[in-house]
């Protein structure tokens, strides 16, 4: 079981069913001639050119049927009570950031259906939507993918925005998956 982020707004999608896909960035970015693929062993490699020479592997944060628990922004008020701030209306409590957040906290598990590799700027307004975002309406018609950008900048450190920002236009894994729950999670491990 490996543990997985999320922002507050983004755990309200996943809770509401909204969110069933999610883009990390690739850290090591690739170049504009590089090839990435994925070999029959369902290992992922960056290759320099066609031939496949110098090709270097890279690991994904997470492979199809890995269970993700979800870390979120929480407090705990009494020994195994745990408040989290998806949820709450209350302002006053000290909320811990969710990377501090162990896994016995955790309240939302996931599986991995599906991964793969494209460019940030490839996203489709589809899968906008699967991300959990809300429509924005503009003079082009209602989009998914305006709030999209939005809320991908505001999750990069303004130091790093200009190699992951959404103008940077990264490499992204991107991760499919779908809400199980923990006793199900458990079960599986």
């Amino acid at each position: 079981m490996k543990p997985i982020l999320f922002n507050t707004e983004m755990v309200r999608a996943i809770l509401d069913g909204r969110k069933t896909m999610t883009r990390r960035v690739i850290k090591s970015q690739l170049s504009d001639d590089d090839i990435i693929y994925k070999n029959q062993f369902g290992k992922w490699y960056i290759s320099p050119d066609d031939d496949c020479y110098g090709e270097t592997e890279i690991k994904p944060p997470y492979l199809p049927g890995d269970i993700l628990y979800v870390r979120e922004t929480w407090c705990q008020t009494a020994k195994n009570i745990f408040w989290y701030r998806a949820d709450s209306k209350v302002q006053n409590l000290l909320w811990r950031p969710s990377i501090h957040m162990p896994k016995e906290a955790a309240r939302i598990f996931l599986r991995v259906k599906d991964l793969r590799v494209e460019r940030l700027q490839e996203i489709t307004d589809k899968d906008a939507k699967r991300e959990g975002v809300f429509a924005i309406s503009n003079m082009s018609g209602v989009m998914h993918v305006l709030n999209f950008i939005k809320i991908w900048n505001s999750t990069i450190k303004k130091s790093n925005i200009d190699k992951y920002g959404w103008d940077a236009n990264p490499w992204v894994w991107v991760i499919k998956f779908e809400q199980i729950s923990k006793s199900n999670a458990l079960e599986e491990m």
